[in-house]
């Protein structure tokens, strides 16, 4: 067992819409205009605000997940990835009590900060409250006696009101309120359906992030955030036995359309062995050279259809190498990308790489949602018969050939189904997988990559 002391703080909310990801980008941008080395992570499996955070920030920010990976990996992953940090901000997910089910705190913030220790903060939303604002605060802090809520910032709400409300918030209440943000409709983060758009995407960004910073070095005590989250006990861990093999050389599919990664697992894959080669399926007319395995996240593949149907030389340098048993991982938009066609709303048919017979069309809802644990019917590229992996699905498109390799089941759930293409050199399905959950999984990957001879 090892220790590592790390000051930490989850920064929480009542409930998705209260301006959590806002207030803890303005806080970060503070942070990081005084110098001070920060690690960020997001609670749950959501990748948009890492890459915002790593975008616009410049942070390299992780996901903590508890459905994915058990406690003490958890804390392996926090202090791994604070090595270099003073201080470790983790944003929460949807609201502070909200698990993987309607009946479960598993998975949640509140289940994430008591398993690491960590100090809570809750950012209110106060549009429209006054002394309602105390009830608010009082159910969530007191709901369990470990709820380690330990101070509250108050979100869109005027600074005359924020005066008269904080003394009376710690009166009765007995918490911190560490300070307030106003509403500033000049900096809103706007949402899609995959949650805050991408840092491209946000016009005038380093304007907003530089009016946001200011504002919460203006309205909240930085210093006394720091030290709450210096109150923070060490956390011990146990460190996964990695096993680095032989080097492969495997393309990573990294661009606009296909940017879903976690992180840890293309760090685990480099600790494993692997040599990652970035390419882009918009930009580069082939793939790389002496690829002994490719990897195509998730991402956004519907929105540039008409791109990616017009790199013909790189769809076809792809399917020649799927011809030639190069082993191949492909979740969700890159699942997408390797079938015949894929339609965009309109009902337009677009040529994908055509390696996956079938087409992929708009269903105008989700269609899957949320954690699975997949079981291997078969032997594939990531799994033996028989062996499990944590992942979760989140698309509005769906194929008419997803696949059987894998029985997927709902935590807590009846509901279930089939799965994901696969064989000795593919994985290819909608799911999104995290190699922490089954680091044989990522083992297994590495090897029968290291097995495909290069030069062909």
């Amino acid at each position: 067992m090892e220790t590592k002391n790390l000051p930490r703080i989850l920064i929480g909310a009542p409930s998705s819409g209260s301006g959590k990801t806002t207030v803890v980008c303005a806080i970060l941008q503070a942070l990081i205009n005084r110098g001070c080395p920060i690690a960020s992570f997001k609670c749950g499996p959501d990748y948009i605000d890492p890459m915002f955070h790593k975008e616009a920030l410049g942070l390299a920010s992780r996901n903590l997940d508890l459905f994915f990976n058990d406690a003490d990996t958890i804390q392996y992953l926090l202090a791994k990835n604070s090595r270099h940090a003073d201080i470790a901000i983790i944003e929460g997910v949807m609201g502070y009590y909200d698990g993987i089910t309607g009946k479960s705190y598993e998975a949640s913030s509140y289940d994430l900060a008591r398993k690491t220790k960590t100090p809570s903060v809750l950012i209110i939303d106060c549009k429209a409250k006054a002394v309602s604002i105390l009830a608010e605060i009082k159910g969530f802090k007191e709901l369990e006696s470990d709820s380690n809520i330990k101070g509250v910032i108050l979100n869109r709400i005027s600074p005359q009101i924020y005066e008269e409300i904080k003394p009376l918030i710690e009166e009765k209440l007995g918490i911190t309120v560490l300070g307030y943000m106003p509403f500033l409709k000049e900096c809103s983060l706007e949402s899609r359906h995959l949650g805050l758009v991408t840092a491209q995407e946000v016009g005038n960004l380093k304007k907003i992030l530089d009016r946001l910073a200011a504002q919460a070095a203006e309205s909240i005590d930085l210093d006394k955030l720091v030290k709450l989250a210096q109150t923070a006990p060490e956390i011990g861990f146990t460190k996964p036995e990695i096993v680095c093999g032989k080097k492969v050389r495997i393309g990573v599919a990294k661009d606009k359309a296909f940017c879903f990664y976690y992180q840890d697992n293309l760090d685990l894959l480099t600790e494993l062995g692997a040599d990652l080669c970035y390419f882009s399926p918009l930009e580069d007319q082939k793939l790389p050279e002496d690829l002994q395995g490719l990897y195509f996240g998730g991402g956004y593949p519907e929105l540039y259809l008409k791109e990616l149907e017009a790199n013909r030389s790189m769809r076809q340098s792809i399917k020649k190498a799927l011809e030639e048993n190069v082993p191949c991982l492909a979740e969700c938009g890159g699942f997408m990308y390797l079938h015949e066609t894929v339609q965009d709303k309109l009902g337009h048919s677009y040529k994908m790489v055509g390696a996956v017979r079938g087409e992929c069309t708009y269903a105008g809802k989700l269609v899957r949602f949320g954690y699975i644990d997949m079981r291997a019917e078969k032997a594939n590229l990531l799994c033996t018969e028989g062996m499990h992996i944590k992942g979760h699905e989140f698309h509005y498109w769906d194929s008419n050939n997803s696949g059987e390799c894998f029985h997927a089941q709902k935590p807590y759930r009846s509901k279930s189904w089939k799965c994901v293409i696969g064989n000795e050199q593919l994985y290819a399905g909608y799911p999104h997988i995290h190699f922490y959950s089954n680091i044989k999984a990522a083992e297994r990957f590495v090897n029968i990559c290291g097995q495909k001879k290069t030069g062909n």
